[in-house]
């Protein structure tokens, strides 16, 4: 599993000394020194002067090393959590064409009513394995389509077929930028952006980020006017050259964000601006069929181990469904949920 350099910064070396033991280091060479010279004088103790000017050499030392490595400017909680980079972090990998293929025929059989999505990834898988790249370049989806057709639940089946952690931003509840990008050092929320974070806990450097329902995000104000639109935040981020030397707000410190798997749901294009919508255009997904339910009952449920009386039974509720609005991804789940529960609750006595 090949690994990337995420964080561009300089770590000190494991084992490096601390400042408290290069004071004393010093304090030990000074007096060891002055003996040797004058062995007939006791001059052990260091004089208050002394002690001074190697404590102003220490922390100008230490200084120094701060700014070389990129990290002086943070205290020193920010620079444990950036350890989490060091010796860079994992790539998950496609190896061949073959697999590439594999993926795209799981997806499809699993979900094919989103054949637009699964076609545009597995070009992009068997791209990346043509080109010998370290990892899948996969560009920005936009999934387009209507609600509980299951754009979310296709992206987290994406994630688990490469073997990647998921993270899921729900843009109708966290709309501002922030959430992406992170937010500046001085605010009281102040923390990374998610894609960061996931990074950081999974030390994977291309998990797949799904912004859900991206048209709903909105544009919040500050009280002085700023804008911080979800969407525009994440512009930078969508585009590899930028995205290859982001700078974190939080950490101010660039990472390389150019592996990341973006996937985007929206119900429709209102409100999403022209540089966004260039940076991954849309691809539409037609509504569920009654047929597409049943299949996709009948796979879930033979995955979750559900015995054929029980899969029959949610079908034919599926097929006794009138109205439109109810024929979703999310109310099969919730059928198969239920049953599942059912069919694993204890016997009582």
């Amino acid at each position: 599993m090949p690994k990337i350099r995420f964080a561009d910064v300089n770590f000190r070396r494991l084992g490096a000394p601390e400042r408290y033991e290069v004071e004393d280091r010093l304090k030990k060479f000074l007096a060891n020194f002055r003996a040797e010279r004058h062995p007939a004088r006791s001059l052990r103790h260091i004089p208050a002067e002394d002690r001074d000017k190697i404590e102003r050499r220490v922390v100008a030392y230490f200084e120094a090393v701060h700014r070389a490595s990129g990290m002086g400017h943070l205290d020193r909680s920010d620079r444990e959590k950036m350890e989490a980079f060091r010796g860079g972090v994992d790539l998950i990998e496609i190896k061949s064409e073959h697999q590439a293929d594999e993926i795209a025929s799981a997806l499809h059989t699993e979900m094919p009513w989103m054949a637009a999505a699964t076609e545009r990834v597995w070009h992009d898988l068997r791209s990346s394995v043509r080109r010998g790249d370290a990892g899948p370049r996969i560009s920005p989806l936009l999934l387009l389509g209507p609600p509980g057709i299951g754009k979310s639940h296709w992206a987290r089946l994406l994630g688990e077929h490469i073997g990647v952690p998921t993270t899921t931003i729900e843009a109708t509840s966290e709309p501002a930028s922030f959430v992406v990008s992170g937010s500046q050092r001085g605010w009281s929320s102040a923390e990374p952006g998610k894609a960061v974070q996931s990074v950081m806990a999974s030390k994977i450097a291309n998990p797949v980020i799904v912004v859900d329902e991206i048209d709903k995000a909105g544009s919040p104000q500050s009280t002085s006017g700023r804008s911080f639109d979800l969407a525009e935040g994440l512009l930078p981020l969508l585009e590899r050259t930028t995205a290859q030397g982001w700078a974190c707000p939080y950490f101010r410190v660039k990472f390389d964000m150019s592996w990341i798997i973006w996937v985007l749901t929206a119900n429709s294009l209102q409100g999403l601006t022209q540089p966004f919508l260039s940076r991954c255009p849309p691809l539409e997904l037609p509504s569920l069929s009654l047929d597409h339910l049943k299949g996709f009952a009948a796979r879930e449920g033979a995955r979750r181990g559900l015995p054929m009386d029980a899969v029959d039974a949610v079908q034919e509720v599926i097929d006794a469904i009138r109205q439109p609005q109810l024929l979703s991804l999310r109310n099969v789940l919730r059928l198969l949920d239920a049953v599942e529960v059912t069919f694993h609750q204890p016997v009582l006595h």
